[in-house]
């Protein structure tokens, strides 16, 4: 017989195993809400994650402008298009919030945005919340954005950003340099960060950045913030802004200059810097292939002057003898033999082999006999003295100017040869920033002055660094500086005595100065180059003599025609025109007087603005026929009569203006305006361009100049 013990015993099993699951399931439970982490994960913060929104809020990149206050670099708006795609987004609005007719949509912004309607469609047409219309609706303009807001399409918005922007377009672009969004890691994510890469640009890029900030809440999820809960909200500190020594009226002078030197001679590479005597203040410097920082069409990532380094031939000759001068044992009415002198069974020849017979060492200066310098260290000098005084004027040193990467240059010479050529600059290397910081030796009475491109810094109103002008204690004497003016005055101004320089005669200026033609070293076998092109040539020069205000210098290699005719050509006519604008010399002078400083005229009426600066003289170029200006070419800075300013209004059909007659930097400066592609071909003046007056700007506009005959 059966017991009902037996009876019982399943479900008994069954019972215990129930009641060690929810045993577990009740220990889990404490486990999940006592615990402040959870199999490695602390909880509250996977919360805060999942119902947090964080955003950063970035900083603007500081500005650059001109020594006046004109904008050189600066942050300008640009937008990308977005669609929203989920009906969610509607909801129960009477109002859409997001696209339904696709294919009006696409319709629509297809000739604006440059892009297919199919693209387009493929886009509108993905399972998302929403879509970036890239390509073309990424980085677009003001002027584009408010055309697609006439549109009034249903989901269509925009996200803004910054983009850096140069109104100038190819002026100054090694000394401002360029920056761009770079992809970088932060905070163990991948963001784009706009990071200076060359110029003052790359040299202050902690300063110009600032630093974002950020703002971070709990949200529901809706995306709304949940009321009564903590926000914190670090605000971004902007970046400073800088003001460059750069005088833009020179800078265009020199630009234009050298256009049209690389137009003719098409040489490797030219610089021309201008500073200021007195200051130490670069007031424009322009090199040659350049390039445009909107669109980086760039050839060398390398400043020629002060990433340069060459051996800089006859203008140290200057130096040699100022060394000789200052020692006392100089002595210009004695002579020597000119022609050719060996030293160690090396012949040294003067620049025309035969030389000019007997002559005093005065003379062979204004000849630029090497044969004179050798002599010299013959008679007057020694290899220690001469490496002692090229040092104490600065050569073998970085100056250190506020630009990056600056060289130092070489004095290396031992033995007899290598002396002989280090007296009449070969052998050794130099950059022209240093050519320009010995010179201030000359124009200040035997003090040299450190050379400055940043005038003063600004954060946030307030001047937080300032240029002070750096003189060294006095190098030479009084009677030494007026020996070497009487000499370079001589080089350039001794017309009976057949001086070589005298091709650097400006009327008016006084202008004293070295030429030089240096031999280009051969790296690869040794010695140097001997083709007919290979030279660099050089002038070094400032004016007036008797108290200089101005010191220029000049260089230019392998120049097509094989001769200094185009740096002649290029150094009398920034010469000259620095002069007039200066006031030093006369004739059609541009006249300060009429000078005006202009402001910011934005979202003011186009037609009082136009009446108010033509009424002042000015060449007021009006873009589109709107009745509200939106952004202008120049702004906040002093323009003189005739100059043009361009007023960019809020007419959504702007139409091509006339660019005939204009230059290039003209043209480039109206054209980032309207935010238009460009391609130019030749050098001077506009002749032909690709898009006819009145027509609608759809595409790359190709411009041709030409030199006016």
């Amino acid at each position: 017989m059966k017991t009902r013990t037996n009876k019982w015993k399943s479900p008994m099993i069954a019972f215990c195993f129930f009641l060690v699951f929810i045993f577990v399931l009740y220990l889990q439970y404490l486990y999940l809400s006592l615990s402040s982490n959870v199999y490695g994960i602390n909880m509250q913060e996977f919360a805060n994650n999942r119902n947090t929104y964080s955003s950063t809020l970035y900083a603007k990149r500081g500005t650059i402008y001109d020594v006046q206050g004109d904008i050189l670099a600066t942050d300008v708006s640009s937008y990308t298009v977005i669609a929203y795609l989920d009906e969610s987004r509607t909801g129960s609005s009477s109002t859409l919030y997001h696209v339904q007719d696709k294919q009006k949509t696409a319709e629509a912004l297809s000739p604006l945005l440059n892009m297919d309607v199919d693209t387009l469609l493929e886009l509108l047409n993905k399972d998302a919340y929403q879509v970036e219309l890239g390509p073309g609706g990424r980085g677009i303009s003001e002027v584009l954005k408010k055309q697609i807001e006439e549109l009034n399409l249903p989901g269509i918005d925009f996200i803004e950003s910054y983009k850096r922007f140069y109104p100038n377009g190819d002026f100054a672009s090694y000394l401002i340099g360029y920056a761009k969004k770079n992809e970088v890691m932060v905070d163990d994510k991948l963001e784009n960060v706009m990071q200076g890469e060359l110029g003052i640009e790359v040299k202050y890029d902690d300063i110009l950045k600032g630093t974002n900030g950020y703002i971070s809440y709990q949200q529901d999820r809706y995306g709304y913030k949940i009321p009564d809960t903590p926000e914190e909200n670090v605000p971004a500190i902007d970046g400073s802004d800088i003001y460059l020594t750069i005088d833009a009226n020179i800078q265009r002078i020199l630009e234009a200059e050298a256009d049209k030197i690389v137009e003719s001679y098409d040489p490797e590479w030219l610089t021309v810097t201008i500073m200021d005597a007195k200051t130490g203040d670069i007031l424009g410097s322009v090199s040659e292939p350049s390039f445009d920082p909107n669109i980086l069409n760039i050839t060398n990532y390398e400043n020629p002057l002060t990433s340069f380094v060459y051996e800089p031939g006859s203008v140290m000759k200057i130096f040699t003898y100022m060394c000789a001068i200052e020692k006392g044992t100089y002595v210009g009415n004695q002579t020597y033999m000119s022609g050719n002198i060996d030293i160690e069974g090396t012949k040294i020849y003067d620049w025309n082999k035969y030389g000019w017979g007997e002559i005093t060492y005065d003379h062979g200066f204004e000849m630029s006999s090497n044969v004179g310098t050798v002599n010299m260290m013959q008679n007057f000098l020694t290899k220690d003295d001469l490496k002692q005084c090229l040092t104490s004027y600065g050569f073998g040193s970085p100056t250190n100017i506020e630009l990056p990467r600056e060289l130092s240059g070489s004095l290396v010479f031992n033995y007899p040869v290598e002396v002989a050529a280090a007296s009449y600059g070969q052998g050794i290397t130099a950059t022209p920033i240093q050519q320009l910081q010995a010179l201030s030796i000359i124009a200040n009475n035997g003090h040299m002055l450190k050379p400055n491109i940043i005038s003063k810094i600004v954060k946030d109103g307030e001047v937080t660094y300032e240029r002070q002008v750096t003189k060294s204690d006095r190098i030479v004497s009084e009677q030494t500086v007026e020996k070497i003016k009487e000499l370079m005055y001589n080089a350039v101004n001794n017309v009976e005595g057949g001086a070589i320089g005298t091709a650097y005669i400006v009327d008016g200026l006084d202008v004293i100065g070295k030429t030089g033609t240096a031999e280009i070293a051969d790296l690869e076998n040794g010695g140097y180059l001997t083709g007919w092109l290979d030279s660099i040539y050089s002038f070094s020069g400032m004016f007036p003599k008797d108290d200089p205000e101005i010191i220029i210098f000049a260089s230019i290699k392998r120049p097509n025609n094989g001769s200094n005719i185009g740096l002649k050509t290029m150094s009398n006519a920034i010469m000259e025109s620095i002069g007039k604008y200066l006031g030093l010399i006369g004739g059609d002078s541009i006249d300060t007087n009429k000078s005006f400083q202009i402001g910011s005229y934005i979202n003011l009426n186009t037609n009082d603005v136009k009446e108010s600066l033509e009424n002042k003289g000015l060449d007021v170029i009006v873009l589109g026929n709107g009745d509200r200006i939106i952004n202008q070419y120049p702004i906040n800075t002093t323009l003189l009569q005739g100059d043009k300013i361009f007023l960019l209004t809020n007419d959504s059909n702007i139409k091509m203006p006339s660019l005939i007659g204009y230059t290039k930097i003209e043209c480039i400066s109206l054209l980032n305006l309207l935010n238009v592609d460009y391609e130019f071909e030749g050098y001077g003046y506009v002749t032909e361009q690709s898009i006819k007056v009145g027509e609608s700007i759809n595409d790359k506009i190709k411009i041709i100049l030409k030199e006016r005959q």
